[in-house]
């Protein structure tokens, strides 16, 4: 394990138990601080460098590798050469410096989507928390300029969709406000750069969110087929408190659990012994035996997609084994799909059964060094493979890195969950603390500001780093509309895509094209073994010799 629960090199503590991302095991929407990532996204860039500059000297703890993960892998340095720096820029070491690595890339097949750094948030479908901090998410997304996805279930538990009674699909969703509000909350800061990701499963392909997406909104979103996920091997779930809701969940299509229409539940909810309900949904692809019959069925699936106006089509996939890992790489190549996004088990969660998550999929690792070596595959027979996007348990600058030489030159983004919800929590936290007549409307918990924030700042120009950045993107008048969490997530972002480009310069990489998968290697032999990434001591080790035998 690379992380502890405190890091007195960067001055900061987990509340919790630290996992392989750096993050809490259970993060919470009112911690009062202060991981990497908590405090990244008030001072960001700054917690790139150990603190007290002038008074200390640090020295790395992380000298041994133990098992297979990410943090076995090591990011390699060259001491001459550069690569890929933009037209006009030179050798020279003048320009050959780390503000000068371009993070732009894009991802797509007929339509090029372009992204700003290599990054995209995860799904943020129907739990609770998506919904209270979603302004954060989506207006920092977009004004960072990556996507941003909204998950399953979004239009079916808003008790405010109109959903008709048609049997056909044309039509079927008259209306549907929380869907639209997250899509118009992003678009309304979108400038070419990102995109916005409507996910569907099972019951959003009944209720026609698809159709409705594509007559509302055309090609300004993408819509994305989802076939799992890291966190859990059965479909998306949300805790309700509300007996009534149950029963509106249930009436609306969904397994609800326990059924709260029989009247034993009932009772028992009514006299306390059952305080909640966990509402799911369907596994997919229930009803075939063979991986022909998938295939089929999903070619029939893109094609009407297709069909009804998108132009941009994505999977997301999770930690499934290798069959279906091929499928999906294989069926979104031959589809030619603009996004194959595959999630490693260590994801994240709002709700999935805990055990479950621990014991089930394949680690993001494995998964992912087996993506490289399928799409390989399918590139030596001349296909133009899907570009991904690799998902699962993502935190800081050094996981994209790694993450996208390890599946160089097939993965275009990284993809980050948990850790890019934080910013919006502590940002709406400081922001209802700050003024508490906008607490309810930003769903902060503290009343005033603890002392983990007072130490950054008292005002929100002198908490958040990015503060001026953002005032001068949007302009003075327009500040007042966004909420404290998308500065945050700007000002985290910000922190990432410095600690990256640092990385791409140590690795003479100065433009996204140009990682490899020789810019890492394996700590441990086993972690060698694994994933194809030679161990550090066998890299160029050969040329080594050709030097000291000239």
């Amino acid at each position: 394990m690379r992380f502890s629960k405190s890091n007195d090199a960067l001055g900061t503590v987990n509340r919790g138990n630290p996992t392989e991302s750096s993050l809490c095991t259970l993060c919470r929407a009112d911690c009062q601080g202060k991981c990497e990532t908590w405090l990244s996204s008030l001072v960001g860039r700054k917690l790139l460098y150990p603190r007290s500059f002038g008074i200390v000297t640090a020295g790395a703890d992380n000298t041994t590798h133990v098992g297979v993960s990410y943090n076995s892998l090591r990011i390699q340095g060259y001491a001459y050469g550069s690569h890929g720096l933009s037209h006009g820029l030179s050798n020279d070491p003048d320009d050959c410096i780390f503000p000068n690595v371009n993070l732009e890339t894009e991802f797509g097949k007929e339509v090029k989507t372009k992204v700003r750094m290599p990054l995209m948030t995860g799904a943020m479908g129907s739990t609770f928390v998506a919904q209270k901090y979603w302004d954060s998410f989506a207006i920092g997304g977009a004004l960072v300029g990556i996507p941003v996805v909204i998950g399953e279930n979004v239009v079916g538990v808003d008790r405010k969709s109109e959903i008709g009674p048609e049997t056909t699909r044309k039509g079927k969703i008259k209306c549907s406000p929380e869907l639209e509000r997250r899509i118009d909350g992003y678009l309304r800061y979108y400038d070419g750069y990102g995109a916005i990701i409507v996910q569907l499963n099972v019951e959003d392909t009944r209720n026609g969110v698809a159709e409705f997406v594509a007559e509302k909104y055309g090609d300004k979103c993408i819509i994305e087929l989802k076939w799992g996920q890291g966190a859990k091997n059965i479909g998306g779930e949300i805790q309700v408190k509300s007996l009534d809701y149950a029963i509106f969940l249930k009436e609306r299509g969904y397994v609800v659990d326990p059924d709260p229409t029989i009247p034993e539940v009932q009772e028992a909810f009514e006299n306390g012994s059952i305080k909640s309900f966990a509402r799911h949904s369907r596994l997919g692809a229930t009803n075939f035996d063979t991986v022909e019959q998938v295939r089929r069925d999903f070619m029939a699936s893109v094609e009407y997609l297709r069909s009804i106006g998108f132009s941009r089509i994505t999977l997301k996939t999770g930690s499934y084994g290798m069959e279906e890992l091929a499928m999906a790489i294989k069926f979104a190549t031959d589809a030619k799909l603009d996004l194959l996004t595959m999630d490693g088990s260590g994801g994240g969660t709002g709700m999935s059964p805990w055990n479950m998550m621990q014991s089930w999929g394949v680690p993001s690792i494995n998964l992912h060094a087996k993506a490289y070596e399928y799409a390989s595959i399918l590139a030596a027979k001349g296909d133009q493979v899907v570009d991904m996007s690799f998902a699962g348990g993502f935190a800081l600058e050094d996981h994209i890195f790694k993450a996208l030489a390890l599946g160089a030159p097939f993965t275009k983004l990284v993809c980050m969950g948990r850790a890019v919800m934080i910013p919006g929590f502590v940002g709406s936290n400081i922001e209802g603390a700050l003024y508490p007549d906008r607490r309810a409307q930003v769903n902060g918990h503290w009343s005033e500001l603890p002392r983990t924030v007072q130490r950054v700042g008292n005002s929100e120009k002198e908490i958040f780093a990015s503060y001026f950045d953002v005032e001068k993107k949007v302009g003075k008048d327009e500040m007042k509309n966004i909420p404290f969490g998308a500065i945050a997530f700007y000002t985290l972002a910000d922190k990432l895509a410095c600690g990256l480009q640092q990385l791409m310069a140590g690795a003479r990489k100065f433009s996204m094209n140009k990682i490899r998968r020789g810019d890492i290697f394996s700590g441990n032999r086993e972690t060698a073994r694994e994933t194809g990434i030679p161990h550090v001591s066998d890299v160029n080790d050969e040329s080594a010799r050709k030097i000291l035998n000239s």
